[in-house]
């Protein structure tokens, strides 16, 4: 049987209408399931840097988050005053939201990092288990070979000495600048020195192999393979510790822990 040209264009029309109705419902109801699972995946990486959960743990998500409030405190602070803003809720503010949006962000001084915008506000999380401080955990981002690394490290209590690093989100090429992710590396920075006597940042990602933390604080062993991946993590750590990131927020904790 053969069909007009008007009802071959409306039944395509119809067609593509449900279907157009099916991928909109699809993508509404999977947009919540979606951002839950970042919520999780960022309270693991957060846990996993406190020492609050091993890689190997395989928690129900219900554990994990109930561990995280528990131990976690975050907190949004103002990267300009270095002051805690209780106004917003840390629980609900998105900083990459934040970022790209001028109303809420700023413009960053070139910085081979390559970060674009610095958003007004940022969280932070302390590591508080029985109300007493053991490290701050601090978001990082910046540009490696092929895109933009986030991630996070983790300060102790004296606002200098490293407890730990890790990347959440990147495009690095496996087995090389993707080692970002491998717990021999990770392992390297628990003990090495984000600032020198004088407060200026001096953790580096050298070329080759380096001394031990107490031998070598401001060095961590390279990226084999992977230069520009080590430069970039390198960069992005000397604008976030620095003026540009919470420089102002890590002078306000030495300054009210007397450090």
């Amino acid at each position: 049987m053969e069909h007009s040209s008007r009802y071959i264009v409306l039944f395509a029309a119809a067609v593509c209408g449900v279907c157009s109705i099916f991928v909109a419902v699809s993508a509404v109801s999977l947009k919540e399931r979606q951002e839950l699972n970042q919520q999780l995946d960022i309270q693991k990486k957060v846990l996993n840097l406190a020492g609050l959960l091993s890689a190997e743990e395989k928690l129900p998500s219900e554990e994990i988050s109930r561990r995280f409030k528990d131990n976690i405190v975050p907190r949004v602070v103002n990267l300009a005053t270095g002051s805690y803003v209780d106004e917003v809720d840390a629980d609900t503010f998105d900083q990459k939201r934040a970022a790209k949006d001028p109303d809420t962000s700023r413009t960053a001084p070139t910085n081979p990092a390559k970060v674009r915008r610095v958003p007004n506000l940022a969280v932070v999380y302390r590591v508080e288990p029985n109300d007493e401080l053991k490290a701050l955990i601090l978001p990082i981002e910046g540009y490696g070979l092929w895109g933009t690394l986030y991630g996070f490290i983790s300060l102790a209590p004296d606002v200098e000495t490293i407890e730990g690093i890790t990347f959440y989100e990147h495009k690095e090429t496996p087995g090389l600048g993707g080692e970002v992710d491998n717990p021999r590396w990770k392992s390297l920075w628990k003990g090495r020195k984000a600032f020198d006597d004088q407060g200026d940042v001096r953790i580096t990602v050298k070329k080759g192999i380096a001394g031990s933390p107490e031998d070598d604080p401001y060095h961590v062993d390279g990226l084999a393979g992977a230069t520009i991946t080590s430069r970039g993590v390198t960069n992005l750590l000397e604008f976030w510790l620095g003026e540009p990131g919470f420089g102002a927020f890590l002078d306000q904790v030495r300054s009210e822990r007397g450090v």
